[in-house]
């Protein structure tokens, strides 16, 4: 018996004194589900922790928890079969846990990393890096180069049933698509595959709403597999689907926190106990008691008799807005007590609810929005979340251009202002690549790394002059040159580059873009303020000038690099 989970979120909202704890919280529920199911292992298909570089104090609460509920006397009844050492060939103790003499193990834990807590920086680390090497996580998936990936199994085995499985971490999913397409994926199967029950753990968009390349299609697995664990969707469809085409089944756990106000996210929250014997699996759904309640619903003013009467009889009267203000605090209160009504019991489970009502005021009129974050005082002590329980939107083919309060600003592009600038000659880069700038750009937006474009300049700067150096052979040479040679390079392989930074901000804009599916949809305050906080680093980026100055020292120039 496999207990499962995905999308963990250790940390979501740590410094939130009413939310804080909601995380860890629910991680302790599944962890007391294995122990009291004896499940043979825990697998966790990604995003165990909400940032990159958790706290001090997530880390510490994960590890004691993992501690406390699988590591004891009951023996692991699971053989493991497969090379460790190509299995675990990213860990200096590259050793399933639960056969290391110096650990005590009795729930082997699995689990591969998805795109909020994967490596990068030096060392390209992890929290799940540091997990391993304390004994207290088997981490697999982890690819070393992004060139061509081949998967191998871990292969175990208990009784008669053999289980292969296979893991990928997360990876940046149009470079992923382009992998797939161009057949630099390889799943490795077993000669004898027939007597494998095969299960592969991704995290990566499954939806198709999120452009092209910007999500894996089921239809590129191979259709040796019987089970696949789609991690990185919010949404819980933990229920398996059957691919008609390629004879898998697909099962979405979704997350076990809720880190967006969508209707996605209102679904309840389950965790499921796998069984497997022979090529037969079973599901087995458990409600997780203690995920904080949350209801949500949408309301368009345009469908309310009375609102539509006060419109045509004084668009301008000040009352309407006063009316629309107590509309919309019957609703709301409406759903504090179906919150409550849903209330599991579990003393864990937080009494304030999450609260979210989506107003759609698209229309032939205009009116005069209150303000949310006021409105949200009225129920500072019955919701958690006060300051973003109303969202105004309009719909944009009925509001013939007009924007509306609350609505996420979205006019602009962030990429073309980004080329626009690029593209005039006075501030055309000379030395910075735009493979570089792309991943500078990335690390600063999603990982919320401040000193990612400085790194990537300084690298730069560092790599062109050193060339420089090299072929100035003699203080006679003309160090002129070289620098319009290195330039000239650059320019060349400008394009490609270019292209690549749309890429990356087109993806930024589709994270931030209003989305019912999308885990970061523009419906998460969070996600409003995130777009916000993006929108203001893009302005910045658009400002950034990259000059090169020469100094005579001798015959020795120094590039100095200018950001306004």
């Amino acid at each position: 018996m496999k207990n499962r989970a995905t999308d963990c979120h250790l940390g979501y909202k740590e410094k939130d004194p009413e939310r804080g704890e909601d995380s860890l919280n629910t991680f302790e529920e599944i962890l007391q589900h294995a122990q009291r199911q004896e499940v043979d292992m825990i697998l966790l298909g990604g995003d165990l922790f909400h940032e990159n570089k958790p706290s001090r104090k997530i880390l510490h609460g994960c590890m004691a928890l993992i501690r406390k509920y699988c590591m004891g006397e009951r023996p692991v009844q699971i053989e493991f079969l497969s090379d460790q050492a190509v299995n675990f060939a990213a860990s200096p103790f590259p050793v399933v846990n639960y056969e290391d003499p110096n650990l005590n193990v009795q729930i082997p834990v699995f689990s591969i990393h998805g795109n909020h807590d994967d490596p990068a920086g030096l060392g390209n680390l992890c929290a799940l890096d540091i997990l391993s090497v304390s004994g207290l996580v088997n981490y697999f998936g982890k690819s070393e180069t992004l060139e061509s990936v081949e998967i191998s199994p871990l292969l175990m085995q208990k009784g008669r049933t053999k289980l292969a499985l296979y893991g990928l971490g997360s990876i940046r999913d149009e470079r992923l698509h382009r992998m797939f397409v161009e057949k630099k994926i390889k799943l490795k199967p077993e000669k004898d595959q027939d007597s494998w029950f095969n299960i592969f753990v991704i995290h990566q968009n499954r939806a198709g709403n999120r452009g092209e390349t910007n999500y894996i299609p089921e239809e590129f697995l191979p259709d040796f597999l019987n089970l696949v664990v789609w991690g990185h969707e919010h949404d819980c469809k933990i229920k398996p689907v059957k691919n008609i085409r390629k004879g898998f089944y697909i099962t979405q756990p979704g997350s076990s926190v809720r880190t967006s106000l969508t209707h996605g996210e209102a679904i309840k929250k389950h965790v499921t106990l796998l069984g497997v014997k022979g090529k037969k699996h079973i599901f087995r759904e458990i409600p997780l008691e203690t995920v904080r309640p949350f209801c949500i619903e949408d309301v368009v003013l345009s469908r309310d008799g009375k609102f539509m009467q006060m419109i045509r009889a004084n668009p301008n009267d000040p009352k309407i807005s006063e009316y629309v203000e107590g509309y919309c605090e019957e609703k709301v209160d409406s759903l504090i007590a179906q919150a409550d009504a849903e209330h599991s019991g579990n003393a864990k489970q937080p009494k304030l609810p999450l609260i979210r009502l989506r107003v759609d005021c698209s229309g032939e009129f205009d009116i005069d929005t209150f303000s949310p974050n006021h409105f949200g005082q009225k129920f500072v002590d019955r919701v958690a979340n006060p300051k973003d329980i109303v969202l105004f939107q309009r719909n944009k083919a009925q509001t013939k251009g007009k924007e509306s309060t609350g609505e996420i600003a979205n006019s602009f592009r962030p990429e073309d202002l980004v080329m626009k600038y690029l593209a005039e000659e006075k501030n055309k880069l000379s030395l910075l690549s735009g493979k570089d700038l792309v991943d500078a750009v990335q690390e600063f937006v999603d990982k919320d790394k401040k000193g990612a474009i400085e790194v990537a300049v300084k690298k730069q700067l560092d790599k062109a002059q050193e060339e420089m150096r090299k072929k100035a052979k003699n203080p006679g040479d003309n160090i002129d040159k070289s620098v319009q040679v290195q330039a000239k390079r650059k320019n060349e392989s400008a394009e490609p580059g270019k292209h690549k930074v749309q890429k990356v901000l087109s993806r930024t804009r589709g994270e931030t873009a209003n989305s019912d599916e999308d885990m970061n949809s523009a419906e998460d305050s969070d996600s409003e303020a995130g777009t916000a906080s993006t929108s203001s680093r893009v302005g910045e980026r658009e400002r950034c000038r990259v000059k090169a100055e020469g100094q005579e020292d001798g015959n020795q120039k120094d590039c100095i690099i200018i950001l306004d």
